[in-house]
């Protein structure tokens, strides 16, 4: 199992990043929160989550132990894969997941790209004592630059959801707060598909 990866970033975008350790690239899926975390850094230490499949290996990413300890438990629920768990790290902070969790909030998980009514209950149900015992770490804002809204379309398109659909929902959210930052950019235009 590879618990963590420490080298320096080869490339990152908002879906993965590429560590180059010495020598070798490795190649990880990350949220938004991590790339929030990565992107202004030139070495860094991902923690990973790897994920063996039939068809696949897959490598998963995180800038915190509580944010792999929140995809660990995700994924624990019968109908939430790891794309699921990482679209929810990407739309939801890890204290808006523990809230929602929490309090029942199911339409507040129901903003989720793919997650449903029923999926949502099931997180709620399955993950409400063992969310109720973890204990959130703060995390520091950074600034992004001007190329927001290509890097927006670019993970919204990786997402599966297309460029038509999106340009204008994003022209209409910088035009109205021109400094807003690539994470939380991201998270209003899938909460408002």
């Amino acid at each position: 199992m590879i618990t963590f990866i420490q080298g320096n970033i080869d490339e990152i975008n908002p879906n993965f990043i590429v560590i180059n350790c010495n020598g070798v690239g490795y190649k990880a899926q990350i949220s938004l929160m991590s790339f929030k975390q990565f992107q202004t850094e030139k070495t860094v230490k991902v923690l990973t989550e790897l994920i063996i499949r039939e068809d696949a290996h897959l490598l998963f990413g995180f800038s915190t132990s509580e944010e792999r300890v929140f995809f660990k438990l995700l994924i624990s629920v019968n109908g939430v894969g790891p794309v699921a768990a990482m679209m929810m790290l990407s739309t939801l902070s890890l204290e808006e997941i523990a809230h929602a969790i929490g309090s029942g909030n199911s339409g507040l998980l129901q903003k989720v790209k793919g997650i449903g009514l029923k999926t949502a209950q099931r997180i709620i149900i399955d993950l409400r004592d063992k969310v109720s015992e973890l204990q959130l770490a703060s995390h520091a804002n950074t600034h992004f630059d001007n190329s927001i809204k290509n890097e927006a379309l670019s993970a919204l398109e990786v997402l599966g959801i297309s460029k038509k659909m999106t340009e204008k929902h994003i022209d209409k959210i910088i035009q109205n707060d021109p400094n807003i930052q690539l994470e939380d950019l991201i998270k209003q235009i899938l909460q408002s598909l």
